[in-house]
């Protein structure tokens, strides 16, 4: 059974099946030939109670949330801002990618939309100044990976809906880390171009005045974060109500900036509607395999299979953590959440785990998929902002900040509390 869903899942990913079909074709599968109960007669209940939640409406908020942010031309002058702050380290305009993407997903949510917006503004400028093409587009990559980490993020809300975790601990305790991870990539950035100062290009050192000029164009961005994570955290809204707030400011950022238009907002929700369709049809699919996992005994078998090899937890989660380092070259990021979580989860609550530190640490290796061949989504995005040079180029651009992801997983092993603190606190 376990072996049928394993490769069944990798067959028809590899067949371009689109995601949520192979999930209800693998949950169809296990029904037929390992459950001794019809339990796709519950098909429609477990379809309609899977989408019949509120939380899962701040999914298409958040995606909307991000799309207007891209169109309004947010990006673009957050990008301009913080170059003046941080230009001047080795590395000049590298810093720049990571800081932006960091702020830019401390309101979108989605990796790829980080990636895809920080690349269509700083690769011009690379190519311009002369920058490394390999860590420069290597750092657009990784920097669009904390999108799914830095709240709000729509793979935590996926995540938290089903393990039914608490949504704003999650966020709570993906900030820390996600912080860090940006400084790691920076410190990454730093050796690499003090070692081998032609890997970065020319550094800007901004007046006093620059900067606090700059920061006008950062307020925003600011602003937006602190409505949206500090109505949740100070109880005053829920992720849903607090991600209409967003939307509400994000109308109104774009209209002080003069970008909000009939074909801004036409444009913006129709790539919403795209996007939130694909996440829900995967995620309802998702809910429909957990149902037809947990009915015949995949998870139990799977901790069986994992007890029979004399593991300790430990032992166990490094085998957990190599199988989605493999995975991740092959399935895509959302896919490859929605289809382990059923199984591997109530394992890793078995070993004694904290399932909401299990979920930052889960994020990290999902957003190290973001970055590997052959399916990382983020290489491609950024590929095509380049538009010319190597593919190979950005993959190998990505080697050291996928380096400095595993180190984050290793501190997140040694040091549980780096997620933990902040919802233990609030």
């Amino acid at each position: 059974m376990i072996s049928f869903t394993s490769f069944g899942l990798l067959g028809l990913l590899t067949l371009s099946i689109p995601v949520g079909i192979v999930l209800f074709l693998l949950a169809f599968g296990i029904d037929t030939f390992f459950s001794p109960f019809p339990l796709m007669r519950g098909l429609g209940q477990v379809v309609w109670s899977s989408s019949n939640s509120a939380t899962l409406i701040a999914i298409p908020l958040f995606v909307l949330l991000g799309e207007i942010l891209v169109r309004s031309g947010v990006a673009r002058r957050t990008y301009a801002a913080l170059e003046k702050w941080v230009a001047w380290m080795p590395g000049g305009l590298i810093h720049a990618n990571i800081a932006t993407s960091t702020m830019f997903s401390a309101t979108s949510g989605s990796s790829v939309a980080t990636a895809a917006t920080v690349a269509t503004v700083a690769m011009p400028q690379a190519q311009e100044l002369g920058y490394n093409q390999k860590l420069f587009s290597g750092a657009i990559a990784a920097g669009g990976t904390l999108g799914i980490m830095i709240p709000p993020s729509i793979n935590l809300i996926v995540y938290g809906f089903l393990t039914e975790s608490s949504i704003p601990q999650l966020f709570l305790a993906g900030l820390v880390p996600g912080l860090l991870l940006a400084v790691l990539f920076m410190v990454t950035t730093i050796i690499l171009c003090v070692l081998w100062p032609s890997l970065g290009g020319p550094r800007r050192a901004s007046t006093v005045s620059e900067k606090l000029a700059g920061l006008a164009d950062l307020l925003p961005i600011f602003g937006l974060f602190a409505a949206i994570v500090g109505s949740i955290y100070a109880g005053w809204a829920t992720p849903t109500e607090a991600a209409t707030v967003g939307v509400a400011i994000a109308l109104l950022i774009a209209a002080h900036q003069k970008a909000l238009t009939w074909a801004m907002l036409s444009d913006a929700l129709r790539g919403s509607v795209k996007t939130s369709s694909m996440i829900m049809l995967v995620v309802i699919g998702a809910y429909v395999l957990n149902f037809a996992l947990t009915a015949a005994g995949v998870s139990r078998a799977l901790q069986d299979l994992l007890g029979s090899l004399g593991l300790g937890p430990l032992e166990t989660l490094l085998v957990i953590i190599l199988i989605y380092i493999i995975l991740g070259f092959f399935i895509e990021t959302l896919s490859l959440m929605v289809a382990t979580i059923p199984i591997v989860v109530p394992i890793i609550v078995e070993l004694g785990y904290d399932k909401i530190w299990f979920g930052i640490l889960m994020i990290i290796l999902v957003e190290m998929a973001l970055i590997t061949p052959p399916v990382g989504l983020n290489l491609y995005v950024v590929q095509a902002a380049r538009k010319s040079g190597s593919f190979s180029d950005v993959m190998l651009g990505c080697i050291p900040y996928a380096l400095a992801m595993l180190a984050m997983v290793g501190l997140l092993i040694l040091m549980p509390q780096l997620a933990l603190f902040l919802p233990s606190t609030l």
